[in-house]
């Protein structure tokens, strides 16, 4: 068996004295491993950095074994973001929790291409960490565990939708909320649909800090919903990510 695509690499190990095997998320095959020969040498180590992407062919004697990658690099997004601490720290939590959450060998064409967007907005501080809680958002939608955010949980209402239950993945609106707003995720107003995305919001957060409870919401879903269930916790790397823009 063998294909062609284009891929993201998300994560590189050592494989024996010479070789690795890179974990690449491609663009029509989904996440998938396969043997780099020669990955430790200094060229090849050198171009798989998570976050680079590259045009590659896999081929495997079946369909079930690991087979060899040749690659070759179309973009190098790990030297690009290198100098910019957090932009650098956003690839590498993408790429964690991409490599974490995603399953193997599954077309997933559109969480690609969210990733893709973010990838290519790193440079911007102000739009990535709301673009990346939305790539996180679809991530969950597609992995069968998607947000429920166009109506009120309690009272079916599509107004003033402000939260999100932790127990059902659900909008609730202000009202309903207000007893339980302490046990309740904010709902960013860039996540809201319908008529909650139109009223405006009287002491409504910042656009940081609406970024912040938008990584907050997708966390803990991605956490509680996709990570437990396999017996995983949160990538450092995307721990990491949430301290930085928290503080």
């Amino acid at each position: 068996m063998e294909f062609t695509d284009a891929g993201i690499l998300l994560a590189a190990r050592a494989h024996g004295e010479n070789h690795a095997v890179a974990n690449i998320f491609t663009a029509q095959h989904g996440r998938w491993a396969g043997l780099v020969y020669g990955g430790q040498g200094a060229r090849k180590k050198s171009l798989l950095q998570p976050g680079n992407v590259f045009s590659l062919q896999w081929k495997g004697k079946t369909d079930a074994s690991l087979g060899h990658f040749d690659l070759e690099l179309e973009q190098a997004r790990a030297a690009q973001y290198m100098h910019d601490r957090l932009s650098l720290a956003a690839l590498s939590a993408l790429c964690a929790v991409a490599a974490s959450c995603l399953p193997e060998r599954e077309n997933q064409e559109g969480v690609y291409g969210g990733m893709a967007v973010v990838l290519d907005h790193l440079y911007d501080h102000d739009l990535w960490p709301s673009l990346f809680a939305r790539w996180e958002a679809g991530l969950l939608a597609a992995s069968g565990f998607g947000l429920t955010l166009d109506r009120c949980a309690a009272t079916g209402t599509q107004r003033d939708l402000i939260y999100v239950s932790p127990k059902s993945a659900q909008a609730v609106c202000a009202q309903a909320g207000e007893p339980y707003k302490d046990k309740l995720l904010a709902l960013p107003r860039f996540l809201r649909t319908g008529e909650a995305a139109q009223l405006p919001d009287n002491g409504a957060p910042d656009e940081h800090d609406d970024a912040i409870n938008g990584l907050r919401l997708t966390g803990y879903f991605l956490e509680h919903r996709i990570l437990a269930a396999a017996n995983q916790g949160m990538p450092e790397a995307r721990r990491r990510l949430f301290e930085l823009l928290s503080n």
